[in-house]
């Protein structure tokens, strides 16, 4: 990964602009196209790293390490690395992440709402919840 000049114009505008909106600090936590993706499936509790790429099968093995290692370092999420033979690692929200929760839920929702690729989904939750 290229290491962004902490000087730049362009580095600088961001942070300025991070400052003045909240919408773009959360960009800049979640922007991206698999960020929300992965937060969205640690929503329904921890994960290993294959468990992850199994849910998620379009994301490349170097994107889904990336992501994670910026959630990390975001402290959206945490990585428990467990010494066992061979080792697990398991990830999961942090306090954080877990707040997100409503903004990717209502992400979900307005995308079955709009969307006529979903009505499957939409059925399949009356049949759950009874509505």
């Amino acid at each position: 990964m290229t290491k962004v000049k902490e000087h730049s114009t362009l580095q600088q505008n961001k942070q300025a602009s991070e400052m003045l909106c909240p919408i773009t600090y959360a960009m800049n936590k979640i922007g991206g196209h698999w960020k929300a993706i992965i937060l969205y499936y640690l929503m329904a509790g921890p994960k290993r790293y294959h468990e992850l790429k199994k849910t998620i099968p379009a994301i490349t093995e170097k994107m889904l390490a990336q992501h994670l290692k910026q959630l990390q370092e975001d402290e959206l999420i945490t990585k428990d690395v467990q010494q066992l033979k061979p080792p697990v690692t398991i990830y999961s929200l942090t306090p954080a992440g877990e707040q997100l929760s409503p903004v990717l839920l209502g992400m979900a929702d307005w995308a079955m709402k709009v969307s006529d690729k979903f009505q499957h989904l939409m059925k399949i939750e009356k049949i759950e919840t009874g509505s």
